[in-house]
């Protein structure tokens, strides 16, 4: 059987084929657009031009999937139309537009859909799993293998370019102001007080991007999944600069993560802001996540 799932992200939007034998899922493959969406929304509200983004990329999927005859697929959305203060009406134009349902999931559901994801990879019990997208960013502590504690935090790196970056790179002003704004943030949520995680396990573009970027600057480390989490301030130190790149550092980015830079340097920021309050030595990226746990939780128990 073949299930195709679309997740409608702030930043970013996937479109993922699996198939489906004896209750297992094996991704065959994936599409993505950058579509922006959190940077359509203006006064709490997602504009027009943000619904027809959304609408057009959805129909380019949907001939996708039309061409293969493929027909089982399902939909969801997260932060930017989660929260937009029309989120009800754009969803509804969208989906009669294009003929595909569309969840919208709220963040707590994010929150498990990202660990039940990601559970099947992780190598320790207990631990603290992070998902920074471009509206949001989901936190949860886990414990025996199971959730103890999770949380969305209206706070993504989209979100945060938008407010405070005016180029694609960051002055070191702007990451100041950044650093400044999220760690504010961070310290008036009392849920996660007192836990600790040596290790924090990252879900999505800004942990992929953080690997990649790292890797590019040592490249003798070989093949590595794990990072130190003070890697993410060296990136920032190294790139975010007032004078012109040099051409070495433009095309080292340009190789590493061509699709986000925009949001790149931001997410880092929010990442290194969380792995400091956890007390975090390292970050580990995981490659699934709210797809694959949406896909396990909520599409396979109704086959």
């Amino acid at each position: 059987m073949i299930q195709a799932i679309i997740d409608i992200g702030s930043n970013t939007m996937r479109m993922a084929i699996y198939q489906i034998e004896k209750g297992e899922a094996t991704m065959i493959m994936k599409k993505k657009v950058i579509a922006g969406l959190a940077s359509y929304v203006k006064d709490g509200k997602m504009s027009q031009a943000g619904i027809e983004r959304a609408t057009d990329v959805l129909r380019d999927f949907r001939n996708y999937l039309m061409g293969l005859h493929i027909e089982r697929v399902t939909s969801f959305t997260t932060a930017a139309l989660r929260n937009a203060t029309n989120s009800r009406e754009a969803v509804a134009e969208i989906e009669r537009r294009t003929g595909i349902p569309i969840r919208v999931i709220t963040g707590d559901e994010e929150a498990q859909f990202d660990f039940y994801g990601a559970k099947r990879s992780l190598t320790e019990d207990e631990g603290v799993l992070v998902d920074i997208g471009g509206g949001s960013s989901e936190v949860v502590y886990y414990k025996d293998g199971e959730i103890a504690k999770k949380m969305s935090i209206e706070l993504g790196s989209l979100a945060l370019k938008t407010k405070y970056v005016t180029g694609i790179i960051p002055t070191p002003r702007e990451v100041t102001e950044m650093r400044t704004a999220v760690k504010e943030l961070l310290s008036s949520i009392k849920e996660f007080d007192g836990i600790k995680a040596l290790n924090i396990v990252g879900l999505g573009g800004t942990f992929k991007g953080a690997l990649s970027v790292y890797k590019a600057l040592h490249p003798d480390d070989g093949i590595v999944r794990t990072i130190p989490a003070t890697g993410l301030y060296e990136m920032i130190a190294h790139f975010a600069v007032d004078e012109i790149l040099p051409e070495d550092d433009m095309v080292l980015l340009m190789k590493a993560e061509p699709d986000r830079l925009h949001t790149l340097f931001p997410g880092f920021v929010i990442a290194g802001a969380i792995a400091e309050h956890f007390n975090a030595q390292t970050i580990t990226y995981n490659m699934s996540g709210v797809r694959e746990g949406f896909l396990y939780k909520e599409v396979l128990p109704t086959l």
